[in-house]
């Protein structure tokens, strides 16, 4: 096929990572399905002559590399990156400890970029690729309280990327976010969420409600992630793909409340914020 390309998608073992590998895999693409458990992603996606599972802790600059090894081995060529790995921890900034900060920098910003460091020169080589990075509606808009790591995450992740678009641009390569709203994944299971320990009491009041709201979210989510898989399909096969995508109605209304709030803070300093020049 002229048109089947080599997709590499990290976080491949559940939630929406199976579900872009089945999508790939379906369209008549060739896909390398990373995983820090190599058994839980061959359980989950099975047997396919155009499947390698692959060991990939993305916090892991050496496994990084080791992934990008053996994909090319396997197919010769990376043509599509899905940074779709990451964590959650969820709680009050003041509640969460330094280290669960650094834990979810390290596995929903840094390990996307030391994946996409490792695929880099591969994609470079071939003066061709596509980075694919899943981001969240957290990161276009985070002004609700319980999400200050993740969204710092988010926040973050999205800099990055749109800055690296301008870098690979050059080299035939192209970038898109992902801005997904609420997709029934498996985020929010005990087993992906972590939440701060209490300790402090002037957030009592307010903590036990939110940690109800997100636990009862589960399994509740609007989004359906194998419409979402099939949706980032469409996007890629894009001459040029979208720079951003914006997945689902909530997303959509959450981009444009922000754009109305971003308009409307300008609008209100506007004399102010033109009148800084030197005289």
């Amino acid at each position: 096929m002229s048109n089947k390309k080599v997709w590499f998608v990290t976080g491949a073992s559940r939630g929406m990572g199976v579900e872009f590998v089945k999508a790939a895999l379906a369209a008549g693409h060739a896909v390398v399905a990373s995983g820090r458990d190599t058994d839980r992603v061959s359980k989950a996606l099975g047997q396919s002559n155009d499947l390698l599972a692959v060991r990939l802790d993305v916090t892991s600059r050496a496994d990084a590399g080791a992934a990008t090894e053996a994909a090319v081995d396997r197919f010769g060529r990376i043509d599509v990156l899905v940074n779709n790995a990451a964590s959650f921890y969820a709680g009050y900034f003041e509640e969460l400890t330094p280290e669960q900060f650094d834990r979810q920098l390290a596995a929903s910003l840094i390990g996307p970029m030391n994946v996409t460091r490792a695929v880099l020169p591969v994609m470079r080589e071939q003066r061709s690729g596509h980075i694919i990075s899943i981001s969240s509606s957290a990161g276009l808009a985070a002004g609700f309280e319980f999400v200050s790591a993740y969204a710092a995450s988010k926040f973050g992740l999205e800099g990055w990327m749109e800055s690296l678009q301008a870098e690979v641009a050059p080299f035939g390569i192209t970038t898109t976010i992902v801005n997904p709203g609420f997709f029934r994944t498996e985020l929010l299971t005990e087993q992906s969420t972590s939440y701060a320990e209490p300790s402090i009491a002037d957030y009592d009041e307010r903590r036990g409600p939110l940690v109800e709201y997100w636990k009862s979210q589960n399994g509740r989510q609007s989004g359906d992630p194998a419409k979402l898989a099939r949706a980032l399909i469409t996007i890629a096969r894009q001459e040029p793909p979208p720079r951003r995508f914006i997945a689902g109605a909530d997303a959509v209304a959450t981009a444009e409340q922000k754009v109305a709030d971003l308009k409307a803070q300008i609008e209100a300093n506007r004399g102010l914020s033109t009148s800084l020049a030197f005289d």
